[in-house]
């Protein structure tokens, strides 16, 4: 049995991270990981969806120009050149970060880990079984593509997401279940492409985590390139029939199309981990709960998408950099996230930093909103990209969050999540200079237009 300070599972942005701070602290690290290093985001998720979204950019810049008159043309995207630069790109990438953890000291293990005594962890790989021992063990496993039955993809013409980043050619048209960020995302490319998009989402409106102004403004956009939405429209049964994908609504609706992407969350990694081995336990959900440390068990901790705190890349970096420094002796208080930025991109972009309006509504919180349209905004004027908003959720007299929707505001992000973290106000905005002309300048204008009370439906 070979021996190690740390043993992390999962080779995606956490474990990554984790092994990065540990090594060069002097620590011993072993990485284990099933598929491949950088874990969904780089290899199936965010990165190859932002490279597909950055291919078709241009396109909406030109189609906003011609809108004004001023510019007229046309673009062409070679899709299947596309797909051989993602897969070189990713593919050369997570080779890269191999060879870097491995200069640092990591020895990495191909292979699924699986729990079978406190601080031991077998590995199981094509040429047999390894048993590793730590002290220390990091579960960073990440997720996968949700299904539920009658909603299961066949890898045919009923895809995940993995399956349709990866297919040859644009389908001429594609139905889409689920309108939470992988969904829209993949609907807006493949839009772009030529695909005839219908969404289908469940919840009231599409982009369910958001408040239902920014969704409303979204649901215009999309529609007006095109794309059908179906709100509040449960999904009963969906498999392919006769080369097509044909969608059963529960109000007896169908809906065919050459393919069909199940895009209704995700699932954590825990099948066959037998965390109960080293102590943890799993919610209702499958997720391995965690307390205020992060800690799933006694030496044992939970960082990212397997936690089910929050979904998201940076949000698994930012716990690994706290679980690191607390294994290190650095960190002893309870981790805190601060606000969480979130983006939906593409040619309509959603941002958010911190809570909605809505949410603070159902915790019983008084509510006031202050917005700018982005047509008041010169940058935006310039790019011809004038629709949407900023929007400031206060309560109490402070910012509990900024949200926007329109183009290019993902780029608002890191702007909102400073003046939250921050604690600034209309009273103490002065204090920074904002450059003009910038995208940047509709933040402070939100903060500073009239507010308005919200009050619960």
């Amino acid at each position: 049995m070979q021996s190690f300070d740390t043993i992390i599972l999962g080779g995606g942005p956490g474990g990554t991270t984790a092994a990065r701070i540990l090594a060069q602290a002097g620590k011993s690290v072993a990485l284990v990981e099933k598929t491949h290093l950088g874990g969904t985001c780089l290899n199936c998720g965010c990165i190859p969806t932002k490279m597909l979204l950055g291919a078709v950019a241009p396109l909406a810049l030109l189609h906003a120009q011609q809108r004004t008159r001023v510019a007229k043309g046309e673009i062409a995207v070679d899709f299947a050149a596309l797909q051989t630069r993602v897969s070189r790109f990713t593919s050369g990438t997570s080779k890269t970060l191999g060879k870097s953890l491995a200069s640092m000291g990591v020895t990495i293990f191909t292979g699924r880990g699986e729990g079978i005594a406190p601080g031991t962890v077998r590995v199981h790989a094509e040429d047999g079984t390894t048993d590793l021992n730590a002290q220390h063990i990091i579960l960073a496993c990440g997720s996968s593509s949700a299904a539920f039955p009658g909603l299961t993809p066949d890898h045919d013409c009923v895809l995940d997401s993995t399956d349709l980043l990866r297919i040859e050619s644009v389908p001429e048209s594609l139905v889409i279940i689920g309108a939470g960020a992988i969904g829209l995302e993949l609907g807006d490319f493949f839009s772009a492409m030529g695909s005839k998009i219908t969404i289908v989402e469940a919840a009231p409106h599409i982009a369910p985590l958001e408040d239902t102004d920014i969704a409303a403004e979204l649901r215009r956009a999309l529609q007006k390139n095109g794309i059908t939405c179906h709100e509040g429209a449960r999904a009963k049964d969906l498999r392919t029939v006769d080369g097509q994908a044909q969608l059963t609504l529960e109000d007896g609706t169908v809906i065919n199309a050459a393919k069909a992407l199940v895009a209704v969350g995700r699932t954590p990694n825990t099948a066959g981990l037998n965390a109960q081995h080293w102590g943890c336990n799993l919610n209702k959900r499958g997720y391995v709960e965690t307390n205020a440390f992060l800690e799933a068990a006694p030496n044992v901790y939970a960082v990212g998408d397997i936690n089910g705190l929050v979904l998201l890349a940076h949000a698994a970096e930012h716990q690994a950099v706290y679980v690191a420094e607390r294994i290190l002796g650095e960190s002893a208080g309870e981790y805190q996230s601060g606000p969480v930025p979130s983006c939906v991109y593409g040619a309509m972009e959603v941002m958010r930093v911190g809570q909605t309006a809505e949410a603070l509504l159902r915790e019983g919180k008084n509510v006031e909103v202050s917005q700018a349209a982005l047509s008041l905004n010169p940058i935006a004027q310039a790019s011809g990209g004038t629709a949407g908003f900023v929007k400031t959720v206060w309560s109490d007299g402070k910012i509990a969050g900024i949200a926007a929707v329109g183009a290019g505001v993902s780029h608002l992000v890191m702007v909102a999540l400073l003046l939250i973290k921050e604690g600034y106000t209309a009273q103490n905005l002065h204090k920074i200079m904002f450059a003009h002309p910038t995208l940047d300048e509709i933040v402070s204008m939100s903060i500073l237009a009239p507010k308005v009370r919200v009050e619960s439906n």
